[in-house]
């Protein structure tokens, strides 16, 4: 029997991965069943078991790689911010991490994205490998953003009184919120960006 590929196994496990949050962004984490994994990923309940064991193996392994995809995000736009306007740098953020991630699931809505992240911010509250994980990279994301921050309070433009930490966690906090709003709310884009645009911009 021919011996099967690195890159052939890699391919799998991203089908199984792509197909099984396509259904988790559809249904939800808890209605959906291995079954509809099975359909959408066109594979046998074989083939998928021989890499996740079952649905919280799935579902842990889509959380990790959207916190993963949200830190890289926040870690990119942190070191490219020095002295741009801020509402520009998370609204970059939200661009890269809904609407880019979205693409690349497969998704056929920006909104789709932010729906998932909710979801697997909610399953931290009861999964304690998934709490730690979301600690570690928030942790890593707070400081990468402090370094930004503090170019922007030594230039004037933020408040140098404040606590740099303080204002990395408020910073975060938006674009979470924004994150929020989008899932719940669906089309407010265009509130938020001009919003974000009066609280940041040194010319408001």
């Amino acid at each position: 029997m021919a011996r099967v590929s690195q890159a052939h196994l890699d391919a799998r496990r991203r089908q199984i991965l792509d197909g099984a949050r396509r259904c988790f962004t559809r249904n939800g984490f808890h209605a959906t069943s291995m079954q509809d994994v099975f359909q959408e990923t066109g594979l046998s309940s074989g083939a998928v078991y021989r890499y996740f064991r079952g649905k919280n193996d799935l579902i842990t392994a889509v959380a990790e790689e959207a916190f993963e995809r949200m830190r890289l995000a926040f870690e990119s736009a942190a070191r490219e911010a020095p002295l741009r306007p801020l509402d520009h740098v998370i609204d970059e953020v939200l661009s890269h991490v809904l609407e880019e991630q979205a693409r690349n699931s497969g998704a056929d809505r920006p909104g789709a994205f932010a729906e998932l992240i909710v979801q697997v911010w909610s399953e931290t509250l009861r999964d304690e490998r998934l709490a730690a994980t979301l600690t570690a990279g928030y942790d890593r994301m707070r400081a990468m953003w402090a370094e930004a921050v503090r170019t922007y309070q030594d230039a004037g433009h933020l408040r140098a009184d404040i606590p740099t930490d303080h204002v990395v966690r408020a910073l975060m906090a938006l674009v979470q919120g924004s994150i929020v709003q989008r899932a719940v709310f669906k089309d407010v884009e265009g509130e938020l960006r001009s919003g974000l645009r009066a609280l940041l911009s040194p010319h408001a």
